[in-house]
């Protein structure tokens, strides 16, 4: 990684990153990759697996263990809030011991804790394994994501591509294999996770070389620091309201069909589908042709009218089933989109844009599966899509507020100092040179 003296023509900025984007969307590019990238982006696939193998069994869990919903929801809430808080210390670690060393702790914490959430003998028990698997999540997301980026070829969007489509294939298939096994017994899942964590930590042993992740030790501090450049700090918060939308989707739209496993995973197999689809496929050309922040703000929009229908018609099955695997399309294109945007307009190293961007975003995903589930069972089963649909618009007005900087900051990333959005002083933002 070069960075490039703050006082370059635009047109040469605009240039390189029309360069960089072409590498990266050329399919004999994305497919030519290390054995490294492919090793790591398997394990991603499975551990965003995990994810959607709970989904279609949350009513039988609730069931079984005679849980509310609140209760149920704590299986994701206590997984994604210990994630955003381990994040800090991602980037401490992995500095320290190394990508691949980093990885390989992750995955033996997922390993072990997915296998002690099947053998749970109470609700608190399982939210409590769920936790310590939130801790192996955290260090494998960030250092993953920092080792594909620092391993692919193809610059930035080409290994946030990568990253975004093991995302959505393991979203895509959890819920269908979680369906499957579901329906033989709730515990088969968390199992079939930690068999397959298993398998994506000896293809890490054997294929992801000892790497760097930073030049340099990380200070635990340094992700909360890295936070008050507004261009970061405004789209993790815009990542952080688009996620309670997105969870409540994932965590609380289950528990209120009233269908069994299979139903479920078939359901939220739909919505992995569109999420892998317009993650890859789609997300690129539409940022090619309309930029990044039409895009984002139009795709907020659709998922809240779409969030809003949820809302309105929440006790009619098909209703609510169209209109979640709708919102699989809206999510694949944000999922990619400011993930990007992170990763090229922080003014920070990657370990540490990561785990800042991930401590703030998983906050939203940790606290709306249990406001979901308070306020559905206390209130309203309507409500809780009815606060995704205000966190979405909240997105809009940050994105309409700064984006036309921030987009300028994503465009220009070669070169352009950012004096409003940099916080208490300007920072240059790195190019990739590959």
């Amino acid at each position: 990684m070069a960075s490039v003296p703050n006082a370059p023509a635009p047109a040469r900025a605009r240039a390189s990153a029309s360069e960089t984007a072409s590498a990266s969307d050329s399919p004999r590019g994305r497919v030519q990759q290390p054995r490294a990238v492919w090793a790591v982006a398997f394990a991603c696939v499975i551990s965003f697996m995990g994810i959607g193998f709970v989904d279609p069994i949350l009513p039988a869990i609730g069931e079984q263990m005679h849980a509310s919903h609140a209760e149920v929801e704590l299986l994701f809430t206590s997984y994604l809030l210990v994630t955003a808080v381990a994040m800090l210390i991602t980037g401490w670690v992995s500095s320290r011991i190394g990508g691949r060393r980093t990885l390989v702790l992750g995955l033996v914490i997922i390993v072990a804790f997915a296998a002690l959430a099947a053998l749970s003998p109470t609700i608190g028990a399982m939210v409590g394994f769920r936790a310590g698997w939130g801790l192996g999540n955290a260090l494998f997301i960030a250092t993953s994501l920092a080792v594909i980026v620092g391993s692919a070829t193809g610059g930035v969007p080409g290994a946030i591509a990568i990253y975004e489509a093991a995302m959505g294939i393991g979203i895509a298939v959890g819920p269908l294999l979680g369906g499957l096994l579901g329906s033989i017994g709730w515990q088969w899942p968390f199992l079939g996770v930690s068999a397959l964590m298993l398998v994506g930590l000896v293809g890490t042993l054997l294929f992801v070389p000892s790497t760097r992740t930073a030049p340099r030790p990380i200070g635990v501090l340094e992700p909360l620091k890295a936070l008050r450049h507004r261009g970061l700090l405004v789209l993790s918060l815009v990542a952080l309201l688009y996620n309670w939308a997105f969870f409540t989707v994932l965590a609380y739209a289950p528990l209120v069909l009233g269908l069994d496993a299979i139903a479920l995973g078939g359901i939220f197999f739909g919505w992995g589908l569109l999420v892998a689809v317009f993650a890859v496929a789609v997300a690129p050309r539409l940022e090619r042709r309309f930029g990044l922040v039409p895009v984002l703000v139009g795709t907020f929009v659709a998922m809240a009218i779409d969030l809003a229908v949820m809302a309105a018609w929440t006790d009619v099955p098909a209703v609510l089933i169209t209109t979640i695997v709708i919102s699989g399309a809206a999510s694949g294109l944000n999922n990619t989109l400011v993930t990007q945007a992170v990763m090229q307009v922080a003014p920070v190293e990657r370990p540490v844009a990561s785990a800042a961007y991930s401590f703030v975003r998983f906050l939203g995903g940790g606290l709306a599966p249990l406001v979901a589930g308070l306020v559905g069972a206390a209130v309203s089963i309507h409500l809780p899509f009815w606060f995704g649909v205000v966190a979405l618009l909240g997105a809009v007005g940050l994105l309409l507020a700064v984006g036309r900087r921030v987009e300028e900051a994503v465009e220009g990333s070669s070169a352009v100092v950012l004096p409003e959005i940099a916080g208490d002083s300007p920072a240059e933002v790195p190019v990739e040179r590959r």
